[in-house]
C-alpha cells in the first residue's frame, strides 16, 4: 500500500491517529482544570505507568485541553542532567512576561519578576544554567534563602497571584517527574501544597514511572492528598482492536480480524508497539487489506527496528553489571521477579546487588510493584535482552 498514507505513527510522543481508551482520564483533566478557574480545590493529576503505555502522548493532550481552556502552560521534561530551577526559571520568566503584555501596568506581575530575580540570585545552581539577564531588582527576603523547599513554594504564590491577577490560569505539565532529586520533589509537592491551601490557580500535570508514587510519598506523606496518581496500562483488547481498525479504514482499506488479534497479541496492548506493528504491516501488505501473513513479514522488520531504536538506546546506557542483573531477570522471566531469586541466578548475596539495583531504578530501568519484587519499566524488555545477550549461563 501507499507508504506516504500509512496513517500509524510511531515515535516518542507522537500523537496516534486514534487516541483510544483514555476518555475517562481526559474527562478528569477538564474537571480539574475547571474547577481550578473557578477557585474549586482539586487534586493535580500525575500520571503513572511503564514506557510506551502513551503517558507523553496523554500528556500532550491534556496540553491542548488547557491552552483551549484559556490556561498559559509551562511544558517540561526532567532529566538527570538538568535541575529543576534550570528547567523552570526561563519559562517561568517568559510567562511572566507574556502576563506583562496582557494589559495595562500589573503590581502583581512586577512583583512575580522580583521574586523570580531573587530567586535566580540565590538558588543553588550554577550561574550558566539559568542567567537570562532579568532587568529587575529582586525582592528582598522572598525565594532568596537558598533553600529550595522553602524559595519554590514563594515563588510559585507570586506566580500564581500575579496570573490570578490578571485574570487566568497557570498549567504546569511535567514529564519523566522521576528523574528529579528528592529535595526537588519535595519542594515541587510543598509548592503544590501551597497552590491548594490558598485556592491559586496553578495546577500541576505530570507523568513518571511507577517509582514515582513511592518517590512522592516519601517526600511528603500528604502528597495522595494533592495529586491524583491514574495508572495508565496497555489498552484492554477491545480498545487496541480499534486502534488498528480504525485508522486502517479511515485510510480506505482494511485489516483482517486474524492480523488484528495477532498485533494485539504480539504487543500485549501497549500503544507504542501497536504503532509500530500497525505501520510495518500496512507497508508490507502489497494490497489494500492487511492480513494475518503481512503481520508475520512485518514482525521481523519490527522486532529489529525495536532492538535498534527503542530498546537499544537505553540498554547502551547501562554498565556491564547493570546488563547482567536486567539479563539475570529476563532468564527468570517477563514478570516481577524476587531480589533472591535474581541474586541466585547471578551467584551472590542479596545484599551486595543493592547499589546496582538502585542504580537500575535511577535510571528507569526497573522498579518495585510490590516489596522484594523488581520489574522490568519497558515492556518486553525481558524478551530483548534473551536476544541480546543470548549466552547466559545462570549460577542456581
Amino acid at each position: 500500500m501507499d507508504k506516504i498514507k500509512n496513517p500509524f505513527s510511531p515515535g516518542a510522543g507522537s500523537p496516534p491517529p486514534e487516541l483510544v481508551g483514555r476518555d475517562d482520564l481526559i474527562e478528569s483533566a477538564r474537571v480539574l482544570l475547571g474547577r481550578v478557574q473557578q477557585k474549586r480545590s482539586e487534586k493535580s493529576l500525575i500520571l503513572i505507568g511503564l514506557r510506551g503505555v502513551g503517558k507523553t502522548v496523554l500528556l500532550n493532550e491534556i496540553e491542548r485541553l488547557t491552552r483551549k481552556s484559556g490556561y498559559h502552560t509551562i511544558t517540561l521534561e526532567a532529566h538527570e542532567n538538568k535541575s529543576l530551577a534550570a528547567l523552570l526559571t526561563p519559562q517561568l520568566r517568559q510567562l511572566l512576561f507574556e502576563l506583562d503584555r496582557m494589559t495595562d501596568f500589573s503590581e502583581k506581575v512586577r512583583r512575580g519578576l522580583s521574586v523570580l530575580k531573587s530567586f535566580v540570585g540565590n538558588v543553588t545552581v550554577t550561574v550558566s544554567e539559568i542567567e537570562f539577564g532579568l532587568d529587575i531588582e529582586p525582592e528582598r527576603g522572598s525565594a532568596d534563602s537558598g533553600d529550595l523547599e522553602a524559595d519554590l513554594p514563594n515563588l510559585f504564590i507570586a506566580v500564581a497571584e500575579a496570573a490570578q491577577d490578571r485574570g487566568t490560569a497557570i498549567a504546569l505539565l511535567i514529564d519523566e517527574i522521576q528523574y528529579f532529586s528528592q529535595n526537588e520533589l519535595s519542594a515541587l509537592i510543598m509548592a503544590m501544597h501551597k497552590m491548594q491551601q490558598r485556592q491559586l490557580p496553578l495546577v500541576l500535570l505530570g507523568a513518571g514511572l511507577p517509582i514515582l508514587t513511592r518517590l512522592a510519598g516519601e517526600s511528603k506523606s500528604y502528597a495522595e492528598r494533592l495529586f491524583d496518581f491514574p495508572l495508565i496500562g496497555p489498552l484492554p483488547p477491545s480498545d487496541a482492536r480499534k486502534a488498528l481498525q480504525d485508522p486502517v479504514r479511515h485510510a480506505g482499506a482494511e485489516i483482517t480480524k486474524d492480523a488484528i488479534r495477532q498485533i494485539v497479541e504480539i504487543t500485549q496492548g501497549y500503544p507504542y508497539f501497536i504503532q509500530e506493528w500497525g505501520y510495518q504491516s500496512w507497508n508490507h501488505a502489497e494490497k489494500s487489506i492487511i492480513t494475518l501473513d503481512d503481520v508475520k513479514e512485518a514482525t521481523e522488520t519490527v522486532v529489529a527496528r525495536l532492538d535498534k531504536n527503542f530498546f537499544r538506546v537505553r540498554f547502551d546506557r547501562l554498565t556491564p553489571r547493570e546488563k547482567e542483573y536486567l539479563r539475570a531477570m529476563a532468564h527468570l522471566g517477563s514478570a516481577p521477579q524476587r531480589s533472591g531469586d535474581i541474586a541466585a541466578v547471578l551467584g551472590v548475596k542479596v545484599g551486595s546487588l543493592g547499589p546496582t539495583r538502585a542504580k537500575l531504578i535511577h535510571k528507569g530501568m526497573i522498579y518495585s510493584p510490590d516489596y522484594g519484587n523488581m520489574a522490568f519499566t519497558v515492556p518486553l524488555f525481558a524478551e530483548f535482552m534473551r536476544r541480546t545477550i543470548p549466552e547466559f549461563r545462570p549460577h542456581c
